[in-house]
């Protein structure tokens, strides 16, 4: 059995995501971010960072694990699923679960904070990590034009970025014109496991890909960039 502790965040959903397409029993503990949870001392001893998601492993003697990439690996390795052992297989999932760690989870997440978030609207850095989101689509269209999914089959490199990429609205970034990212996106908008997976935690404040608790996340948010 696996405890996650989440909240309805795109790296939140990276994990609950991950769990229900690969059936792994788990057990939802929602964090609320705008009280501070994920800074308290029990958290912290999960990650020291004071971030989520994390998971615990309880047929593991309890062992945590932190950094939503690092979940993912763990439990398509735990699961035998969603992650090859051929070695070429396997470098391509982990280069394009590495990209969005590295370039669509941060660059929306920083369009997020200045579009949505931060107080002074600054039209110049909103529009770089608009313009960079936009141009990381781009490639992830070029990769989806030759190939259904982004490794050679569905894995949690698809999980991952999609989670970031069905926000797009919400970072301010157009998906206009990339057809190939959006009849990918629709083909994992479509999965049972993914929809339940962006549903979890069930509680736990306002979302922002819920059209009534957006402002709500909004006002929420700019009180935890304060902190």
């Amino acid at each position: 059995m696996i405890d996650l502790y989440t909240s309805p965040t795109p790296n939140g959903h990276k994990a609950s995501c991950a769990l229900e397409e690969l059936e792994i029993p788990y057990e939802t503990h929602a964090i609320n971010l705008t009280k501070n949870e994920q800074k308290e001392p029990a958290f912290l001893k999960m990650n020291p960072n004071g971030r989520i998601p994390v998971i615990v492993d309880r047929d593991e003697d309890g062992l945590a694990v932190f950094e939503s990439g690092a979940i993912m690996i763990y439990l398509a390795e735990k699961s035998g699923r969603l992650l090859p052992t051929e070695r070429r297989a396997r470098a391509r999932v982990l280069e394009w679960l590495m990209f969005q760690m590295s370039g669509i989870g941060p660059m929306m997440g920083q369009a997020n904070v200045f579009f949505r978030y931060f107080p002074e609207k600054l039209p110049p850095v909103i529009a770089r990590y608009q313009n960079e989101s936009r141009r990381l689509f781009e490639v992830l269209d070029s990769r989806l034009a030759e190939s259904e999914w982004l490794g050679d089959d569905y894995s949690i490199a698809d999980i991952a970025n999609w989670c970031w990429v069905r926000t797009h609205r919400w970072s301010g970034v157009s998906v206009e014109g990339l057809d190939h990212l959006n009849r990918w996106k629709d083909a994992l908008k479509a999965k049972p496991g993914l929809r339940r997976g962006v549903e979890v935690p069930t509680a736990g404040g306002p979302r922002a890909d819920d059209e009534k608790g957006a402002e709500e996340f909004a006002k929420n948010a700019r009180t935890i960039l304060q902190t």
